[in-house]
C-alpha cells in the first residue's frame, strides 16, 4: 500500500473517523485506523463495533493495499508534520513508513485483514433531510438524554418517521424535548433508538450547510448517515421507547407568554447564587399584573427580579430547576417564548404554535405559603 496526499486532507480524515476509534478495549484492531487504497480511492474506517465511520481521503493512489495503523500515535504524528505532501507505505511486515518533507517515521502496524469490517446494512428504508436541519435537531434535543447507564433507552434518542413527518425525542426523567420535522418525501414509517453519542458524534462531523444533504437508512438494528464523502453506521439501542403522548397533551390553565431573551438572562443571573449540590430551586410567581416574578434564596445569597409577560389563565407560584429551564431557553430561536402550566405540580410545557418543538419540564416541589 502506498498513498500520496496533502497533510490538511489526511488530518481531517482522521479527525473524522476517530471518533469511532475505541478507547476502552481488550483488542487492540479497535484502537487502529484502517488505510483502504483501491485502484481509484483511498478510504479511512474505523469502528468499535457499536459505531463504524467510513470516509474518503482525498490523495494519489501509487499501490493498492490495507494496512491497521494505531489511530492515536498515527494522528499525533500527522498533526505535528509540516504542511505539505505525506507519503504513507506499508510493508510485508507491516511496518508502516510516513515520510513528509525531511522528517521519516516507520511505526508498527497490524494486518488490514484483521480488521472488523462495518455491517452490512440493506439500505432501503430511508430518508433525506438538510444537513442543517439535522444539526439544529440534534442541537435542540441532545442536551435532555440521560448519562445514567442503568436505562440505556435514556441515553439515546427516539427518530420516528411517521406520516411524512421526523419526530426526534429525548428525555431523562425530569424533562422531554421533542422536534418535529416535515419531510419532503412520503416513506413507510419507521421508529428506532439512536445512541446519544452516535447523535453527537454526527453533529460534529457534518457540515451542517442548508443545501447539503444528509441521507438515513434504518434497519432493524442499526441507523446509517450518509453524507459527503462519509458513512457513519451505528448499533440502535434495543427495546420499546417510552410512551410520553399523555403528558405532551395535558390541559392548561395557565399561558404565558415572554420574551426569550429576558426570561433566559434573568435564570442566568440567579443561576450565579446556586450550587448544583445544593440543588436549590428558581421560584416562578406569576400574578395578574402582567409581571412574571422570579426568585432566588440561598445560602450565598438572594436575589429578586421581575420581567414583563402577557397571561391568561390563574396566578400560579411553582418552582424549577434552573438550568433545565436555561437548557431549553438556549436552543430556542424565537424572540417570544410560551409557557403552558396547570398547577404547581404539573409539568410546564414550552411550545410553538406549531408544535414543531415541545418541550417538557417537571416542577420542583416548594411550599408555596413560603413565598
Amino acid at each position: 500500500m502506498k498513498i500520496q496526499c496533502l497533510k490538511s486532507n489526511l488530518l481531517s480524515a482522521l479527525n473524522i473517523v476517530s471518533k469511532a476509534v475505541s478507547t476502552k478495549t481488550t483488542m487492540p484492531i479497535l484502537e487502529c485506523v484502517l488505510i483502504e487504497v483501491y485502484a481509484d480511492s483511498v478510504k479511512l474506517v474505523a469502528n468499535d463495533l457499536e459505531l463504524g465511520i467510513e470516509t474518503v481521503l482525498e490523495g494519489k493512489v501509487i499501490e493498492m493495499g490495507r494496512i491497521a495503523i494505531e489511530a492515536k500515535i498515527f494522528t499525533d504524528i500527522v498533526r505535528k508534520l509540516p504542511d505539505s505532501d505525506i507519503f504513507i507505505e506499508s510493508t510485508e511486515d507491516y511496518k508502516t513508513i510516513i515520510r513528509c518533507e525531511k522528517a521519516k517515521f516507520v511505526i508498527s502496524s497490524k494486518s488490514g485483514e484483521d480488521f472488523t469490517e462495518l455491517p452490512e446494512i440493506e439500505m432501503n428504508k430511508k430518508i433525506s433531510i438538510s444537513q442543517f436541519a439535522l444539526k439544529e435537531v440534534i442541537r435542540q434535543t441532545i442536551f435532555s438524554i440521560s448519562d445514567n447507564e442503568n436505562n440505556k433507552l435514556m441515553t439515546g434518542e427516539l427518530f420516528e418517521v411517521k406520516d411524512g413527518k421526523l419526530t426526534v425525542v429525548s428525555l431523562d426523567g425530569h424533562r422531554i424535548s421533542l422536534r418535529n420535522i416535515e419531510l419532503k418525501e412520503t416513506t413507510e414509517n419507521m421508529r428506532v433508538v439512536v445512541p446519544g453519542k452516535t447523535l453527537n458524534d454526527v453533529s460534529k462531523i457534518i457540515s451542517g450547510g442548508a443545501e447539503d444533504m444528509v441521507d438515513i437508512y434504518f434497519s432493524e438494528r442499526h441507523i446509517v448517515f450518509k453524507f459527503d464523502q462519509t458513512v457513519v453506521v451505528s448499533r440502535l439501542l434495543e427495546g420499546e421507547y417510552f410512551k410520553i403522548v399523555q403528558m405532551l397533551s395535558m390541559d392548561h390553565k395557565i399561558k404565558v407568554r415572554a420574551n426569550n431573551r429576558e426570561f433566559l438572562d434573568c435564570i442566568d443571573r440567579a443561576s450565579l447564587l446556586i450550587k448544583e449540590s445544593d440543588k436549590k430551586p428558581i421560584i416562578v410567581n406569576i400574578k395578574d399584573d402582567n409581571n412574571m416574578y422570579l426568585k432566588v434564596d440561598t445560602m450565598m445569597g438572594s436575589m429578586n427580579e421581575e420581567i414583563e409577560i402577557s397571561k391568561e389563565g390563574e396566578e400560579i407560584i411553582i418552582g424549577f430547576n434552573p438550568r433545565f429551564l436555561m437548557d431549553v431557553l438556549r436552543v430556542i430561536d424565537d424572540e417570544d417564548i410560551y409557557l403552558y402550566m396547570r398547577d404547581a405540580k404539573s409539568p410546564c410545557i414550552i411550545k410553538d404554535d406549531a408544535e414543531s418543538f415541545i418541550y417538557v419540564i417537571l416542577p420542583v416541589n416548594i411550599n408555596a405559603g413560603a413565598y
